[in-house]
């Protein structure tokens, strides 16, 4: 092969390259695939007792909507202890870091789909469902949780 040949060669598949790292870097990322996050993934800067505003999230935060997830944390107390549907997951499990003065993103409501549920544990349990920002206001109008997840699994 010629210096010529080699020189075209290098050039087109350096083109290839470029182009193909392109589209994919401009391809939407895959909502389909697992993502673990943590809860400082889903952490923003807001003062506390300030209100919540939507536009207060991040676009990382606004990216995870509609991802299938994976979080872990610790389910809050229920009355019941298997075949629950609908709880609270936690980032930690001490009393004071939940409830007045909590960080609204401390907090996720899970909703299990279909014939899925979850069974009460004190020990850190791992979430796989959508991940959604929808907001939970109390009866007071302000704001007790603003995440929320379709969850398939919690073990």
């Amino acid at each position: 092969m010629d210096f010529n040949m080699t020189r075209k060669l290098i050039t087109a598949c350096l083109l290839l390259l470029i182009t193909g790292g392109v589209a994919i870097q401009g391809q939407q990322p895959d909502k389909s695939r697992l993502k673990d996050i943590s809860f400082d993934d889903i952490k923003f800067d807001i003062a506390k007792g300030a209100p919540f505003k939507r536009d207060l999230l991040p676009k990382k935060i606004e990216s995870l909507e509609g991802q299938l997830v994976r979080l872990r944390g610790y389910m809050l107390p229920s009355f019941q202890q298997s075949g629950i549907k609908k709880f609270v997951l936690v980032r930690d499990n001490m009393e004071c870091c939940f409830g007045p003065g909590a960080a609204i993103y401390d907090c996720v409501i899970i909703e299990m789909l279909g014939s899925a549920s979850a069974s009460f544990s004190v020990r850190p349990m791992a979430v796989e469902g959508i991940f959604s920002v929808s907001e939970f206001k109390g009866p007071d109008g302000n704001h007790l949780a603003i995440y929320h997840i379709d969850g398939r699994s919690a073990k």
